[in-house]
């Protein structure tokens, strides 16, 4: 899935309603394509705290077209689901594999643990 209404109509098998129940729910998830389109705009809001800011932007539910209640967290991990291999990454998951650079922290060294790429986390000193 990679276009927001793909998305919506997956919303749609899977909670009934129409489309449009859904899909400003799925352009918000996506909406950074706008800044740098390609799959690593993912890294701003598909994650679990992407997932509790759509609560706080959309409610904790929505109602639909056919009368149904949805939690907007099923919807937004719906979707977070179906373009990262049928997971919910976390934010450290995304910014843990971004290599840091001098820039980022005004020029100053870090004593940072590396992190182990054969599991995923950070080598705990």
């Amino acid at each position: 899935m990679t276009h927001p209404c793909h998305h919506a109509q997956s919303s749609v098998k899977r909670w009934g309603g129409k489309a449009e129940d859904y899909i400003a729910i799925h352009e918000w998830l996506d909406d950074s394509k706008i800044a740098f389109c390609d799959f690593r705009h993912r890294a701003l809001r598909h994650h679990s705290f992407g997932v509790f800011e759509a609560e706080q932007r959309f409610g904790r539910t929505i109602t639909n077209s056919a009368g149904q209640v949805v939690p907007v967290r099923y919807i937004a991990e719906q979707h977070i689901k179906e373009d990262c291999g049928g997971i919910v990454p976390t934010l450290a998951d995304w910014l843990s594999r971004i290599p840091r650079e001098g820039w980022m922290s005004r020029g100053y060294a870090e004593d940072v643990p590396q992190v182990d790429k054969s599991t995923g986390g950070a080598n705990i000193p």
